[in-house]
């Protein structure tokens, strides 16, 4: 029987894998493997026993995945136990040699500092991973404590390989090497490893040991990079379609059912429950899934279902935003008017800062005045204090009459009723002056909108200074000076009666003239233009019909030429056929002799008619084309000059 084909050998990796716990282990009694013990071990015939499945014949599986050199049952694959596994790597450094023997070591390897670099790497990696070394020993190296690191690194890089305590050294360490494809493993020589830390060895060693270091990151990385090609059935995520999540539990099945084959059970439940939930989500042809493109169509999934809605919601609602994007104007124009609209705003903001300033300097002054009528008033009700004092002095000084303090008592009496009076009509006075104040200030207000009203509509109107003749010395700008005492002072500028309000109705009258006029204008613009059109027009059919004119002439003139090229054709062939027969007549006469010497002359006289009859046609021809080029060219020229009178009339029109 031949070995069974390894579908899977090339697209899988070389490094083993996990199997789930949920394996049964093995039992005492199991069956030897169908394909007989690997080559990769000495062949041993299988002793006696009660299993009445025996092997067939020995294992070609060239598979690494399946090949170890210390299971004791050969065939059986558990990828996930705590015993230790077997080497992918032949022990023996069975390495057909390559190109790679003949490679040189470009690395710094005597470079101080690569050598401190390195170390620090070996360093860092080994107390990471668990491995106790100090710098003091990796600077100054044993034998011991070398092959310690170098087993610690080949061991993590290759749990199954075959290290033996036992052995000599230098006897592992070569095909060790080897074994794990170190490319510069023909330069190492084993009588270093007696002493590594000698100087003309340990750079070497050193770069053995750091490129293991290197190695085992890398395997790291891959481990937990979670790829697909580690085809971990843990890492499986519920929706796959990647060939190489679909190989991993092909070959899990495979492994969980040969197991349990071995195991005397011929019902695979665990294996084939175990694929069915794996492949639960799906439809597919055939079982157990040998290949994974046997799956036909995917049932219907929730999560896409619901990623499908999102997405078409959005993609309305970008629709939506879309068609109102294209609905509404252009942000460029609007902004483009906004802009026009606060020019004009700050134009007229310009102008009413203008005022403001102006009205600020005249209340500034204002209050200038006030203060000085304010210090010259303190100073008049100091002197009245001061005179006060005087008069009570003189009347301490007096010697005055009971009679006459009684009196003076009653007058004082009635002047503070009287006093009291007048205070009270002045609080009712000043209450009235309160009033009008705020009713004066309120119309005070009210002015200054007419004003800035009218002082806005002068500016739309462009009715600043100066102003269109005849009204160039008017000047229509009012100004209000709300702290004037003269009430004539209030409104500065022209008299509204007498010079604003009639220039205001001529500058209205004229522009209504103006504005008839120009309609007037625009009539007898518009009725030139009708009538310069009508004249276009009427050009423009005398053009079409000159054109078809030219057109006409054109026709005749190449009917002429066709005519003379056809008599001219005629008159060749002619004069060809008169030229075969006058050499014909020339054969004959030779022939005949004399006698047709008059039948010849004849001849030659009928061919320079002939010939004479073919020039005249074509001066004739030529005079007749040249007299139509000369036709067309002058009709032309005529046109050209209509067109361009036509041309001067509009621009001058």
């Amino acid at each position: 029987m031949p070995p069974p084909s390894d579908i899977y050998g090339a697209g899988r990796s070389g490094i083993p894998q996990p199997v789930p716990s949920t394996i049964k282990k093995p039992a005492a009694n199991m069956r030897m493997s169908l394909a007989g013990p690997a080559l990769r071990a000495p062949y041993q015939t299988p002793g006696p026993s009660h299993n009445p499945r025996q092997s067939m014949m020995r294992s070609q599986n060239a598979n690494s995945l399946l090949q170890s050199t210390t299971k004791p049952n050969y065939g059986r694959t558990p990828l996930n136990s705590s015993t230790r596994h077997g080497s992918n790597w032949a022990a023996g450094g069975n390495v057909a040699p390559s190109g790679s023997q003949t490679l040189k070591d470009t690395r710094p390897l005597r470079d101080r500092q690569y050598q401190t670099k390195m170390r620090q790497e070996i360093l860092s990696y080994l107390q990471g991973a668990g491995f106790e070394i100090s710098m003091a020993s990796l600077a100054n190296i044993t034998g011991k404590d070398f092959r310690a690191i170098f087993d610690f690194l080949v061991l993590t890089l290759d749990p199954s390989h075959p290290l033996g305590q036992s052995a000599r050294f230098e006897d592992e360490f070569v095909p060790a090497l080897k074994a794990l494809r170190y490319p510069f493993a023909h330069q190492i020589d084993n009588k270093w490893l007696a002493a590594p830390a000698s100087m003309h060895s340990w750079p070497s060693l050193l770069g053995v040991l750091h490129w293991l270091v290197e190695m085992c990151k890398l395997r790291e990385d891959y481990l937990n990079s979670g790829h697909p090609t580690l085809q971990n059935t843990v890492d499986i995520p519920e929706e796959f379609e990647d060939p190489f999540d679909h190989r991993a539990l092909a070959f899990d099945y495979f492994d969980q059912a040969y197991t349990v084959w071995l195991d005397l059970v011929d019902d695979f439940v665990e294996p084939n429950q175990y694929l069915e939930d794996r492949y639960s989500t799906r439809v597919y042809l055939g079982f157990p899934p040998l290949v994974p493109h046997v799956f036909l169509v995917d049932r219907k999934n929730e999560s896409v279902q619901t990623d499908l809605e999102a997405l078409t919601k959005k993609l309305d609602q970008a629709k939506a935003e879309l068609h109102k994007l294209q609905s509404s104007a252009a942000p460029v124009s609007k902004l483009q008017n906004e802009n026009d609209l606060l020019k004009a705003d700050s134009e007229k903001f310009q102008k009413i800062l203008q005022q403001y300033e102006g009205r600020k300097k005249k209340l500034i002054d204002t209050i200038a005045y006030e203060k000085a009528e304010l210090g010259t008033g303190t100073a008049h009700l100091e002197q009245l204090r001061q005179e006060h004092a005087k008069l009570l002095e003189v009347v301490k000084e007096q010697n005055l009459t009971p009679e006459e303090v009684i009196r003076m008592n009653t007058d004082h009496e009635t002047l503070s009723r009287n006093l009291e009076d007048l205070k009270q009509k002045i609080a009712e006075t000043h209450k009235i002056v309160m009033t009008l104040e705020v009713a004066v200030t309120n119309r005070a207000e009210a002015a200054e909108e007419a004003l800035d009203a009218y002082t806005n509509l002068l500016s739309s109107l462009e009715l600043f200074p100066p102003l269109p003749a005849p009204f160039q010395d008017v000047d229509l700008t009012l100004e209000l000076n709300t702290a004037a005492s003269n009430p004539q002072s209030l409104l500065l500028g022209s008299d509204i009666r007498k010079i604003i309000k009639p220039t205001l109705s001529g500058i209205a009258e004229t522009k209504r003239s103006e504005r008839a006029s120009l309609e007037s204008e625009r009539i007898k613009v518009d009725n030139e233009l009708d009538q310069l059109t009508l004249e276009c027009e009427n050009v423009e059919e005398e053009i079409g019909e000159i054109e078809r004119k030219v057109f006409a002439l054109g026709e005749q003139a190449e009917d002429l030429r066709d005519a003379a090229q056809r008599e001219a054709n005629v008159a060749n062939a002619e004069a060809t056929r008169l030229e075969r027969e006058l050499a014909h007549a020339r054969t004959a006469a030779l022939a005949n002799g004399m006698g047709v010497k008059s039948r010849l002359q004849a001849l030659q006289f009928d061919y320079n008619e002939k010939m004479e009859k073919i020039s005249r046609l074509k001066e004739e021809t030529v005079r007749a084309i040249i007299k139509n080029s000369h036709d067309i060219a002058m009709f032309k020229e005529e046109i050209s000059r209509h067109l361009r009178e036509l041309r001067e009339f509009a621009e001058g029109g």
